[in-house]
C-alpha cells in the first residue's frame, strides 16, 4: 500500500531563489550534484540525479509552491507516480521548505528516512550557503 509523508529543512535562501534553481537545469544539477533536466513551465517534463528521477511539473506557483509527478527507477512498472509538493515560506534565516511526498510505493521509505535528506536537503544548504 502507498503511504504517504512530510518533511521539513530550512534553506539559506529566499524563496524565490530555491524555487528558480529547482525549475533550473543548471541549477538543479549544482544544488544536488547530480545531472538534471528541469524546466519552469507547467506539464514539462524532468529528470534529476542522472535519470533515477523523472516526472512532469503539474502546478507551479512561482516562490511559493511547486508540483510534481516523480518517479524513480526503484519504481516498477505497475507503480503509479508519486507526487511531491514543494511548499516555500519565508523563514528568519531563509526558507523553510516544507516537502509533502504522497503516493510512495510500499517498503520505499529511504525516501522518507534519509533520502531527501542526504541527497536534497543537506547538498542544497550547502549549494546556497556558498552563495551568501
Amino acid at each position: 500500500m502507498a503511504f504517504r509523508f512530510t518533511l521539513t529543512a530550512t534553506i539559506p535562501a529566499p524563496p524565490q531563489a530555491v524555487y528558480d534553481a529547482w525549475l533550473d537545469s543548471r541549477a538543479h544539477s549544482a544544488m544536488t550534484g547530480g545531472k538534471a533536466k528541469a524546466s519552469a513551465k507547467p506539464g514539462a517534463a524532468f529528470s534529476a540525479w542522472d535519470g533515477y528521477i523523472s516526472g512532469r511539473n503539474l502546478v507551479l506557483e512561482p516562490g511559493r509552491r511547486i508540483v510534481q509527478s516523480w518517479r524513480t527507477t526503484r519504481f516498477t512498472k505497475d507503480d503509479p507516480d508519486s507526487e511531491i509538493e514543494v511548499l516555500l515560506a519565508p523563514a528568519k534565516t531563509g526558507t523553510k521548505l516544507t516537502l509533502r511526498h504522497r503516493n510512495v510505493p510500499d517498503g520505499h521509505t529511504g525516501y522518507r528516512d534519509g533520502g531527501w535528506q542526504e541527497f536534497y536537503f543537506q547538498p542544497m544548504k550547502e549549494y546556497f550557503a556558498k552563495r551568501s
